[in-house]
């Protein structure tokens, strides 16, 4: 049911492209100075030293460096160096610039980490440095200066958390006795109004252009899928949009789940930027185990509200999160 494939790897956490197994060992050499005039946290990467093998087969290692400011609230991504080849000591020299106001920067951490680059994506951590941005004396000299720092293995909590994807305002509401037509009173309709997005994370700079498909799982036919239009140029769009489903019965509701996916849409290809599953979360439909039926508590609760309480509209906000998107069959 699922494709790793139409999800965007860049927009897992840190640490979830890892894809290796490595003995975390050597030193990393930067320094890290906020520039007043421009606004800016610069981080100089100067270089590293006896970092681990992280393929073992040909004995080496293609590493680059990559930071994140965290939490992640003002979602400024990350930042990444260059990759030296075939080295365990490589030499960067390179500037990585982050927009900042220095104010905000107190409550913040940057985090460093090495990685091996693999030609197929599967890469490979090699270690890591946090520094507590709040504790950083900004106007001693010797803040400033290039020095040497010990990798370590993963340690931050934060960073496994990283993951903010923004939130997603909506209203649900299941109509037992649909007006007009000649549909049983035993069906009725599931109306989603999808009523807008907030704080969604940009990929590129701060331009973002989001719609949201919607799907009833465990129907995967393109025809059940139906979309709204792109919002452009804003992290927090409003669409205002209702789609219908119907042929619903009571008893159908405990078996479904709608997987609504916010993307940003993309003339070469839309990038995933996160989703929700509303239904019972309890892991099965109509009796098969299924990894799709795996809402949050918040998720559950809001379908719960809208199965108990026909012909009322149930609104809640609820976080976006990362999920191994249902594939559409034909």
């Amino acid at each position: 049911m699922a494709s790793l494939s139409s999800v965007s790897g860049s927009l897992m956490s840190i640490y979830s492209a890892d894809f290796g197994n490595v003995d975390v060992k050597g030193n990393i050499q930067f320094a890290i100075d906020y520039v007043e005039q421009l606004n800016e946290l610069h981080i100089f990467i100067c270089q590293c030293k006896d970092l681990a093998v992280a393929d073992v087969k040909r004995q080496r290692s293609d590493p680059y460096v990559k930071t994140y400011l965290l939490p992640e609230k003002y979602r400024l991504g990350k930042r990444k160096t260059s990759i030296k080849k075939k080295t365990f000591n490589p030499v960067y020299n390179e500037i990585l610039r982050y927009k900042i106001e220095k104010e905000l920067l107190k409550n913040q951490s940057l985090n460093i980490s090495v990685w091996h680059n693999d030609t197929f994506g599967r890469n490979s951590f090699l270690g890591e440095v946090e520094l507590d941005l709040g504790a950083w004396d900004w106007n001693d000299p010797s803040s400033k200066q290039i020095n040497w720092f010990p990798l370590k293995p993963r340690t931050s909590a934060i960073t496994l958390n990283l993951e903010n994807r923004g939130e997603m305002k909506l209203a649900l509401q299941y109509v037992p006795h649909p007006t007009g037509g000649k549909k049983t009173l035993s069906t009725g309709e599931v109306h989603i109004w999808v009523k807008e997005c907030h704080n969604l994370s940009p990929l590129r700079g701060n331009r973002l252009n989001s719609f949201i498909k919607c799907t009833i799982l465990p129907d995967t036919s393109r025809k059940s899928r139906q979309k709204t239009r792109t919002v452009t140029k804003t992290t927090n769009p409003v669409f205002n949009h209702t789609m219908v489903y119907d042929g619903f019965r009571p008893e159908d509701l405990k078996e479904a789940c709608i997987e609504l996916t916010v993307w940003d849409h993309n003339k070469l290809a839309n990038h995933f930027l996160g989703g929700l599953r509303i239904g019972l979360g309890t892991g099965k439909s109509y009796g098969t185990m299924v990894d799709w039926m795996d809402s949050t508590s918040d998720e559950t609760a809001l379908w719960k509200k809208m199965m108990n309480s026909p012909n009322t509209w149930i609104e809640d906000t609820l976080p976006l999160r990362m999920l191994m998107v249902a594939k559409l069959t034909k």
